[in-house]
């Protein structure tokens, strides 16, 4: 990682941090809470992401008084603060005296005041007060010493990610007339001959509004949610292109994410210096969903960090759970176990984080949050909670080598945001990709075989995918001439390629292409799909001959024919009436080689994948440990920091087949090791 100056995520230093909020305390508590954060080793504040009337008290009158006297003290006791732009939630004079500035519901009611995130991003009045604020706190607070940083908004898209307002509809407009410059080119975008939805007048244009059964032109709902993007994208940027003409050179610019419909490496390109994440595992343990036979549950989170290495391969965590979720009306989660703050930091550390914000420091006794705890009861004595996390920044200390570590991942499973957008209303690309993606998951977590996700974007180079030995794509409904060059340099440059059912049978607009499918794949897989079909509720499961290996392609199956000699079948159905035909086939294509399978991927499937390509348990020379167990690889300047964490209640047994230096415990060790119940051991190579 680059080195730089800032005082967080600079490649130098871990540090641990939490969120506070001084308008919600009386100011007598500030300065103890200040001393009892320090003694706890959390050196970093986060304020203001909810205080639009402590700046902005009456329209036009702004007033920096109360943040003024806080971060006096915060730099009198050298605590570094990150500042927040309060935008998630206007105030009520806003709202009132201006309600365009309001979301609304798919019929056009609009939202009220009285919740969070209740605006719409394109307002122009909603967005030039903003600008206004914006521009009065950089230049009030952009030199302040305390401040180390800035986060934008508050968690864009979270609670709504639907926006239906007349500003909505107008800034649509606006996004297709610049997309399509004539109706023309956008009804043949989005096939309005069907069902005669031809439109004749900009004006006829809208959001898309509820219909009978809620159902609605699939290609004009896929222009929405690149919409959806598109405005986020350009809130953001807004206030970060505001910010910098203030800020201290070395002061950071995040948000804190990651939700649906936002386009995190365009927003990060244009606003971000890096993305920090807001990561809750104890929403695995919500008393309403939980899962008992689930063996994973809040090692699933780790899916979701490995979403946020996407966008950034060092990132941080603004919110960092340390207490029961909840909320007075939803939500209901208990208090995490001893030992699993730590765990689910260590977690996040293992993943490529290097900033830990707890949240939050004091349980609110007030609003929808009472029930939402942090480190702190509402009593604010010393509890079990505030002992562990002193006990996690005396760990952080030994792990101070590990900062600006990147994760190490033979393995890469690629994503794009046409493909992610398209399942939010393909009810047949969406049950196929959940299966091929959870069961991924599943399958390399098991065999301890690291990996990232690996977004194809306008940026991507080839040199992007030749770090990973192994692709997978898994359903790559909708291609590009673009990227499918992208990956045809990948294999012919030995890398290996492997996709799924479902590929390429659309284009961009998300229609279906009228071509032998996998369409625009179907050269570097050598492959041909003649038919295809959902699994039969008679079948239940159909099954794959691989070798004499039978493994499940589930969901939905393409029937397979090779295309050229180069291509060779691996595999055949073995139930249904197309047992016999081929499952699976591999082409050789320059000095790689693609695999096309038939179905989604059951757990078993994407181990077997793992194991005949050579990269399932890349560390089995160097360590050994049980399913249940994680392992977590980040590399820096040649050493490797190999990251041991047990989800479990109960101990595990593991093995190091080689020496390896325990950062934790300051030793070296070799042979069997236990792992206590929830606990975290990191070795370096």
């Amino acid at each position: 990682m680059q080195q730089n100056n800032r005082k967080m995520i600079n490649g130098k230093s871990i540090i641990l941090g939490t969120c506070y909020y001084p308008e919600q305390w009386d100011k007598k508590l500030w300065a103890e809470d200040i001393d009892r954060m320090l003694a706890a080793g959390i050196q970093v504040v986060r304020v203001a992401e909810f205080a639009w009337n402590k700046f902005e008290p009456r329209e036009g009158e702004y007033d920096f008084t109360f943040f003024d006297e806080f971060l006096k003290l915060a730099e009198e006791k050298g605590m570094k603060v990150i500042f927040c732009t309060p935008t998630a939630t206007p105030p009520a004079w806003l709202s009132t005296k201006y309600p365009e500035i309001l979301n609304a519901d798919q019929d056009g009611n609009l939202f009220r005041h009285g919740n969070r995130r209740h605006y719409n991003y394109n307002s122009p009045i909603y967005r030039e007060f903003v600008a206004k604020l914006t521009e009065q706190m950089g230049t009030h607070y952009g030199a302040h010493p305390a401040i180390i940083g800035w986060q934008l908004d508050n968690e864009l898209n979270c609670e709504t990610n639907e926006f239906y307002s007349e500003s909505d509809t107008k800034a649509f407009r606006k996004f297709l007339q610049d997309k399509y410059e004539n109706l023309d080119a956008l009804n043949a975008a989005w096939g309005t001959d069907f069902w005669n939805q031809t439109y004749t007048d900009w004006e006829e244009v809208d959001v898309p509004r509820r219909t009978n059964n809620n159902t609605t032109n699939p290609h004009r709902v896929l222009d929405y949610i690149r919409f959806i993007s598109d405005s986020t994208c350009s809130f953001a940027k807004l206030q970060a292109d505001i910010l910098k003409k203030y800020i201290k050179p070395d002061d950071f610019i995040t948000t804190n994410g990651i939700f649906d419909r936002i386009d995190y490496q365009r927003m990060q390109r244009e606003s971000l210096d890096f993305i920090t994440f807001d990561s809750y595992p104890d929403f695995a343990y919500g008393l309403d969903d939980y899962d008992e036979k689930d063996p994973f549950k809040d090692r699933w989170w780790s899916m979701k960090l490995t979403e946020v290495r996407s966008t950034s391969p060092v990132f941080g965590i603004m919110e960092q759970q340390s207490g029961a979720d909840g909320w007075t009306n939803r939500l209901e989660a208990p208090t995490p176990k001893p030992g699993q703050l730590t765990l689910w930091t260590m977690q996040s550390i293992a993943h490529g984080s290097d900033y830990i914000g707890y949240f939050r420091w004091r349980t609110s006794i007030m609003g929808t949050e009472i029930y939402w705890h942090g480190i702190l009861d509402y009593s604010g004595r010393d509890n079990r909670r505030l002992r562990e996390v002193k006990a996690v920044s005396e760990k952080i200390k030994k792990l101070q080598p590990v900062a600006g570590a990147e994760y190490a991942a033979k393995i890469g499973i690629l994503k794009d945001y046409d493909n992610n957008w398209d399942t939010n209303y393909d009810n047949w690309h969406r049950r196929v990709e959940r299966q091929s993606q959870d069961s991924l998951f599943l399958a390399l977590q098991q065999l301890h075989a690291p990996y990232n996700y690996v977004y194809l974007t306008e940026e991507t180079k080839p040199e992007d995918l030749k770090k990973y030995e192994v692709l997978f794509y898994p359903h790559a409904t909708i291609l590009t001439k673009e990227k499918m060059a992208l990956l045809e340099t990948y294999v012919a440059d030995g890398g290996k390629l492997v996709m799924g059912c479902r590929t390429g049978y659309k284009d961009r607009t998300g229609k279906c292409v009228m071509d032998y499918l996998p369409g625009l794949a179907s050269k570097v897989t050598g492959t041909d799909i003649p038919e295809y079909s959902f699994v039969s509720p008679e079948d239940k499961h159909v099954y794959v001959d691989w070798d004499g290996e039978k493994v499940e392609a589930a969901i939905f199956n393409d029937i397979l024919a090779p295309v050229c000699e180069s291509a060779e079948v691996l595999g055949t159905y073995t139930n249904s009436y197309y047992a016999g035909e081929p499952a699976l086939i591999r082409n050789s294509f320059g000095k790689g080689e693609a695999y096309y399978f038939g179905g989604a991927f059951a757990v078993d499937t994407a181990k077997l994948f793992a194991r005949k390509l050579k990269v399932a348990e890349p560390f089995k020379d160097v360590i050994e440990l049980p399913e249940c167990c994680e392992l977590a690889v980040r590399e820096k300047d040649g050493r490797q920091f190999l990251f041991v964490l047990n989800y479990q209640p109960r101990e595990e047994q593991i093995v190091l087949k080689k020496q390896a230096f325990d950062m934790l415990a300051e030793e070296s060790r070799e042979g069997n090791v236990t792992l206590a119940p929830y606990e975290t051991k990191v070795y370096e190579l």
